[in-house]
């Protein structure tokens, strides 16, 4: 699927289970896949520089609005020409999309500045549906966006993506995801957090280079 025909709420998320995670100066900013803005418009007063990166046209034209700079293109493409240092680089539900994930992190790792922070965001790849439809559907339940988008070449769970993280170089600081329902919190607790793997759509990481 092209990112074209993605509906225009796919690039406008602003994700603030995510932006509240970070830190309240964030100087040099580096948004990867940064869609039509909506995270750069949450963190603008935050930020000394905002740059974001896009592969589609409409999306990257209405980030330009809040952006210092915005790069078209794919993030391989860009990340080999573009000059850091940044102090922070947000990937939220990129590296899903990638060949060569690692390769990518490692090209960010050198645009960082010493102490600079990564945070990743991926789906989970072992959440309770995706068992369900393997084993009672017979189908791995590929949709046009969402958990399991078509246009998702990785998949992760959380051991795989601090492994994907370390390989690439950077020092995981913290990993979490977003608030879980109020049943899901009741099988949290009965499960001293073990259950948490199954339940939640996704996970983030924290990071800094090595």
């Amino acid at each position: 699927m092209e990112p074209t025909e993605k509906p225009t709420s796919y690039y406008e998320q602003a994700r603030p289970e995510l932006v509240e995670l970070l830190p309240p100066a964030l100087g040099r900013v580096l948004d990867i896949g940064c869609g039509a803005g909506g995270v750069g418009r949450a963190v603008r007063d935050r930020a000394d520089t905002l740059t974001g990166i896009e592969i589609d046209p409409a999306a990257a034209a209405r980030a330009r609005e809040v952006y210092d700079d915005v790069h078209l293109g794919s993030v391989d493409e860009v990340l080999a020409s573009i000059d850091g240092p940044f102090d922070v680089a947000l990937a939220y539900d990129v590296l899903e999309h990638l060949a060569d994930p690692a390769a990518v992190l490692e090209r960010l790792r050198a645009l960082m500045s010493a102490d600079g922070l990564l945070h990743v965001s991926v789906p989970n790849a072992r959440h309770w549906s995706l068992v369900r439809d393997l084993v009672v559907r017979g189908t791995f339940g590929y949709t046009g966006t969402g958990h399991r988008d078509v246009t998702h070449l990785r998949w992760l769970t959380p051991r795989d993506l601090r492994a994907l993280l370390e390989g690439a170089g950077w020092r995981v600081e913290r990993m979490g995801h977003p608030p879980s329902t109020a049943a899901g919190r009741v099988v949290e607790r009965a499960t001293r957090g073990r259950s948490a793997e199954f339940l939640v759509y996704q996970w983030w990481a924290l990071a800094r280079p090595v």
